[in-house]
């Protein structure tokens, strides 16, 4: 009697490690998930943030620049974001500029970058795009009102 019972429990905590592996295997592969996205997020939100100083690093450009007027920043301003149409900055510290972006921001070509300047009201659009590998393409969108003097 003792026999085939003992052989039902050994059976049975078989199963239960079995499925206990199963269980650690699935959290395993979750915290690794998670530990990708995070660090996706976290390079996306650095991305982020170097577009912002970016864009504030050409405004200030604006404001000091002597060599320039307002008509000589903008870059490629006809179009939509990311995909603009139009003529290159002319401006000596704009085109600088353009090549610091290509240098910070993964994938981020001068002919993907657009800056519209309404000369008249000083309204500044500085529209950055970048793409990381094969990730969805990425924007930072800041509008500024310069005064020129």
């Amino acid at each position: 009697m003792n026999g085939p019972m003992l052989s039902r429990q050994r059976g049975f905590s078989m199963m239960e490690v079995l499925v206990s592996i199963l269980v650690f295997s699935f959290g395993v592969l979750a915290l690794v998930q998670l530990q990708a996205a995070s660090i996706r997020l976290s390079s996306d939100a650095r991305y982020r943030a170097d577009a912002a100083f970016l864009a504030d690093q050409l405004f200030a450009r604006m404001l000091i620049s002597a060599e320039a007027n307002a008509a000589d920043f903008a870059h490629r301003p006809g179009g939509t974001a990311c995909n603009s149409v139009g003529g290159d900055a002319s401006a000596p510290s704009a085109a600088e500029w353009l090549l610091e972006v290509q240098e910070v921001l993964p994938g981020a070509t001068p002919d993907l970058q657009q800056v519209t300047v309404n000369a008249a009201t000083g309204q500044v659009t500085v529209t950055l795009c970048w793409q990381q590998g094969n990730d969805v393409p990425r924007q930072y969108v800041v509008s500024n009102q310069i005064q020129w003097q």
